[in-house]
């Protein structure tokens, strides 16, 4: 299929409304006013776009990205899904992120049908229409499977991307059952959304990520994943997150090299100790760390609600070994995310500073 990647001529589709560089869409709701921001942004003469980055790992920087390569990374999304004219695709994320950003750029170049939605966790509360691809985060999937008319609106997509965090191992397993095509997807801002896939279901669902055919990933000294993706990053990528590549070239990622706490010697890596503790805690929670005399780096629990301490403990201290018990617990009103669900590791760790009675620290 044949896309059209001259930025000038180009037409999006909206709700089967036609828009262009000299016809946009009326600012008439909050979507549509970023929709219409976003389009102006697109068509002007400017070679680049500002997107933002998420900001789990600390303040949302802005950068400024080529719009020919984010026209490459919408060609191949589409052509890896086998996109075609008219297929209606849905936006439900925010356009202040790349990940929305992306979802009009691959409207634009496949002249794909754009249904938008006010973003919210309940997405697909008020769709009737069928829906042919639709990108989610993990918590908009999560909701939707509580309401019986929401789950079944989404068994009826034929193809969900879900990204912008790690997927819960359960919410995965109930995701298994679906007959339509759900993947994970792996990317970032830097990467123009996503460079590898996992589908997560079906009889050729995969337990890693596989690249897209014009990406390689390699390992760091630092075991940190390397992504030459040429098509829309100009040089190699060095990302923070610990990685594994397997011999077919698939990879998983562990976690993010600046989450890991060094306590006593010991490396620990958050992402997978929380892992481990999601069965045993029924409540949000984070792993933290606070400064300590002895080990360097103490892990610390936050909890958010009332919990009885003592239990709590006995759970856990037959679940892990001592090395990974957090040398205390601490209740907050609220654990802090980023806009887009994920923990905010930077605001958490400073919570748990504020927080944390160091006369109790053992």
């Amino acid at each position: 299929m044949k896309y059209n990647t001259n930025v000038h001529t180009q037409t999006l589709l909206v709700n089967g409304i036609s828009y262009s560089k000299t016809k946009l869409p009326e600012a008439s709701t909050p979507e549509m006013t970023e929709l219409h921001d976003f389009l102006l942004n697109w068509f002007n003469d400017d070679l680049f776009i500002t997107v933002q980055t998420s900001g789990s790992t600390g303040t949302p920087k802005e950068m400024k990205v080529k719009k020919e390569q984010m026209m490459n990374s919408a060609c191949a999304t589409c052509r890896y899904f086998n996109l075609n004219p008219n297929d209606r695709v849905l936006l439900c994320v925010p356009l202040t992120y790349i990940a929305g950003k992306m979802m009009v750029v691959r409207a634009l170049v496949g002249k794909l049908d754009l249904h938008v939605v006010s973003v919210s966790g309940h997405p697909l509360a008020n769709i009737s229409l069928p829906i042919r691809f639709a990108a989610m985060i993990p918590l908009q999937v999560y909701n939707s499977l509580q309401d019986s008319i929401e789950r079944n609106r989404m068994e009826n997509i034929d193809i969900i991307l879900l990204g912008g965090g790690r997927i819960d191992p359960g919410l995965e397993k109930e995701l298994n059952i679906f007959r339509n095509s759900i993947y994970v997807s792996y990317g970032m801002t830097e990467t123009l959304s996503h460079i590898a896939l996992r589908k997560i279901n079906g009889l050729d669902a995969s337990q890693h990520y596989i690249p897209l055919p014009s990406v390689k990933v390699s390992l760091s000294s630092d075991e940190t994943l390397i992504i030459d993706a040429p098509l829309v990053c100009e040089n190699k990528l060095i990302t923070n997150d610990i990685a594994v590549i397997y011999s077919d070239g698939s990879f998983d990622i562990l976690g993010r090299k600046d989450n890991i706490v060094n306590t006593g010697g010991i490396k620990i890596q958050i992402e997978l100790l929380e892992e481990e503790l999601k069965p045993i805690i029924p409540h949000p929670f984070a792993i933290s760390s606070v400064p300590h005399l002895k080990y360097g780096e103490a892990l610390v629990l936050l909890v958010d609600g009332k919990i009885d301490e003592e239990a709590f403990l006995f759970k856990i201290k037959k679940s892990l070994p001592t090395y990974q018990i957090p040398k205390q617990i601490i209740e907050v009103d609220e654990i802090p995310y980023t806009s887009t669900g994920k923990i905010n590791r930077a605001e958490t760790k400073i919570l748990a500073q504020k927080q944390i009675d160091y006369s109790k620290l053992t």
